[in-house]
């Protein structure tokens, strides 16, 4: 579904956005960009510029479409979604970029297209082009600084569409499975070899006399907590029996 996600770029000024554009679309798996009337920019020969801010995504550069009207870029697009930080007087569809993805699975599995259109960098899309978008999205930035870089804004909204097509898909669970989201590399110590520790941490404290066993207090439920809120592993357990160990023979010298 990602395929068919499409970025537009309207009449942008400096070519080093649309390289860094490049680049935000390339690593959240995004390839067709479309570029409405931009000043600098040529994609059968991308400038130095594009070319060191896409870093690596030069593909999406020379492989983008340069179209002379905005209609031509969302001729055969399903859903057209406007990033715009600008409130209007007349009321319009607007979302933030996670509901903006869930609307745009209405029409991606099906293969339909749906296209994010970013605008000016000083002065983002005109009146007449967000008419033209069925959705606004707004990013919910800093109020007291709420200015998005223009490529900052196509990563924003192409790091949700690809979390929530991955989501749909059922394959972001895949790729961070298990309680940590990885493999672990020992297992898990068992209440056995906690309990174990827990006496020798006991014994270890009143040793060291930081525990007072005729006043305990909630000192070692409150360890214990800890302790299996971490949920060490044997690995884990042995090095903290260790120096444990280490600290007793400390005391007796």
């Amino acid at each position: 579904m990602l395929e068919h996600v499409r970025i537009v770029l309207i009449n942008t000024s400096h070519s080093g956005n649309i390289g860094s554009a490049a680049r935000a679309m390339k690593t959240m798996g995004l390839s067709d960009l479309v570029l409405v009337d931009p000043v600098d920019f040529d994609p059968r020969e991308p400038n130095e510029t594009s070319v060191a801010m896409a870093s690596g995504a030069q593909d999406v550069l020379e492989g983008a479409r340069v179209v002379s009207t905005f209609e031509e870029a969302i001729d055969d697009v399903a859903v057209v979604m406007g990033a715009s930080a600008r409130s209007r007087h007349l009321p319009w569809p607007l979302m933030h970029p996670r509901k903006a993805t869930a609307k745009a699975l209405d029409v991606l599995p099906s293969g339909q297209k749906v296209a994010l259109v970013f605008g000016r960098e000083r002065t983002g899309l005109t009146n007449d082009e967000l008419a033209m978008c069925q959705v606004h999205i707004h990013i919910p930035t800093n109020q007291e600084y709420a200015s998005l870089n223009v490529a900052s804004a196509v990563q924003v909204l192409a790091y949700e569409m690809r979390m929530g097509i991955l989501a749909h898909q059922g394959e972001l669970d895949i790729q961070y499975e298990g309680d940590w989201g990885v493999s672990w590399d020992n297992e898990l110590a068992n209440q056995g070899e906690i309990n174990g520790f827990m006496t020798h941490l006991e014994k270890t404290l009143v040793d060291i006399e930081f525990l007072d066993p005729t006043n305990p207090k909630q000192l070692m439920p409150r360890l214990r907590r800890l302790f299996q809120r971490a949920m060490p592993d044997k690995v884990e357990i042995n090095i903290l029996r260790g120096i444990l160990k280490m600290i007793g023979r400390a005391q007796d010298k």
